[in-house]
């Protein structure tokens, strides 16, 4: 299939931050060719893109899915409780239709503001019917089954004989891991030191190196959890991963707020990723990430929301202005300016999913990942070029995404879904909520 989009103004978040108006071609599911002059041929579908902003879809490296249907049931509270009293016992209750339209609420979400790839951590169970929503919606992919088989708050429903959770993995990864010419990888997703044997994690790293996939994992969110950590396995937490053969270019660390310099150097040399999280770290009370600090460091940072009930919402604007306010309040109105914000939502989420040639910038050969933004609003006026990242990253909203293009595929135009049944999925969730609570026990 091929696809005009014309009359845009083009942000491109290349190297060179190119913005001009012109026209996008795609053909099934690459960019062919973009250009100031008009581009000939025939096309399956035309987009009239007149008065909106074409940009790469926002790349989001750290979700949970199984948790959208848990949004609003766990404020107010730290990370280790709120795992304790209210995640963990609410993914432990999940069945295989809840987790479907779980994911099903998030996806839909994700797609109309305008996020085009994520890396995704999934619970202990019925992970194929998540990962089953987010082949069905179209989204580009990084997903896993969560790995748990450590801990004495761990709750029965959730805790895993080692065998059996890497024997699932991998039996997972076999199923979907390149599915849909790509668009859908595999990632092992222990869920962090504090509910993780030595074994079972000396064991992903063997698998990850033998099968060539990442591993996706929390690491130094929260000042309890590193102080287990230390007192636990006797080192600090990127030391430990460091020991057990995961720090390498391939693992993605989603958090990293309370790290020792000695682990930033790891970290460094590594070329390890890591993934921010503003509006979870905030609303748990987490901490605030020296971002600004390892950029300069040339360490590959995205930007992501993390999961509903600690953060909300799936909004990559929300993220990015938070990301640029809370770093101007530690070091002045100068950093994280909004060029930076925009990088980590697109360019800096792509390096942490190994994908930098491949997604987040509009250039030839590139994936067809992208979104149409329509800035003519009266929170965004008054519409002018010279402040275009300005009216994203800090009057952006979800809003203003009216078109959603992934792998060449529209899956939102004018706004509306074009592969997903928003009435449905609510309605479905609506229902699902009620039978997950009660069996949660809370």
């Amino acid at each position: 299939m091929r696809i005009l989009i014309k009359n845009a103004y083009i942000l491109t978040m290349d190297k060179k931050l190119s913005k001009f108006k012109g026209n996008i071609s795609i053909n099934e599911d690459e960019i062919e060719k973009i250009s100031t002059n008009e581009i000939e041929g025939v096309f399956d579908e035309t987009l009239d893109a007149e008065g909106k902003v074409a940009m790469p879809g926002f790349v989001q490296p750290h979700i949970h899915l199984c948790q959208t249907l848990f949004r609003g049931l766990a404020d107010d509270m730290e990370l280790l409780d709120w795992l304790k009293y209210r995640i963990w016992p609410l993914e432990g209750a999940h069945d295989e239709e809840s987790i479907y339209y779980s994911a099903k609420l998030g996806l839909s979400e994700l797609i109309k503001s305008g996020t085009t790839s994520i890396v995704d951590m999934e619970t202990v169970h019925h992970t194929d019917n998540a990962i089953q929503a987010i082949y069905e919606s179209g989204i580009r992919a990084l997903t896993g089954k969560v790995m748990m088989d450590y801990g004495s708050d761990v709750p029965e429903s959730l805790m895993e004989n080692r065998h059996n959770s890497v024997s699932e993995s991998i039996g997972l990864l076999k199923k979907w891991h390149g599915k849909d010419g790509g668009r859908i990888e595999y990632a092992f997703a222990p869920r962090f030191v504090v509910s993780c044997s030595e074994d079972l994690l000396l064991e992903v790293a063997r698998f990850s190196k033998d099968y060539g996939v990442k591993v996706h994992t929390h690491a130094s969110e929260n000042r309890g959890e590193i102080e287990f950590v230390e007192q636990d396995r006797g080192m600090t937490n990127i030391a430990y991963l460091r020991k057990m053969g995961l720090l390498n270019e391939n693992l993605i660390l989603a958090h990293c707020i309370w790290l020792y310099d000695e682990e930033i150097k790891f970290i460094k040399e590594s070329k390890a990723k890591i993934v921010h999280c503003p509006s979870s770290n905030l609303k748990l009370a987490s901490g605030i990430a020296k971002i600004p600090e390892l950029l300069s460091l040339g360490i590959d940072i995205g930007l992501s929301s993390d999961g509903p009930p600690c953060s909300n919402n799936l909004d990559a604007f929300m993220e990015m202005r938070l990301s640029s306010l809370m770093q101007k309040v530690r070091l002045g109105p100068k950093t994280m300016d909004c060029s930076k914000a925009l990088y980590l939502a697109t360019m800096g989420g792509a390096k942490v999913m190994g994908k930098a040639k491949e997604i987040g910038s509009l250039e030839e050969g590139k994936k067809a990942d992208i979104i149409l933004l329509d800035l003519n609003k009266v929170y965004n006026a008054p519409s002018f070029k010279e402040n275009i990242e300005s009216q994203i990253v800090f009057s952006g909203k979800s809003e203003n995404v009216d078109t959603t293009i992934v792998n060449g595929k529209i899956l939102m135009k004018d706004r509306k879904l074009l592969y997903m049944q928003e009435d449905d999925i609510i309605r479905n969730c609506n229902k699902a909520i009620e039978r997950v609570w009660n069996r949660a026990g809370i």
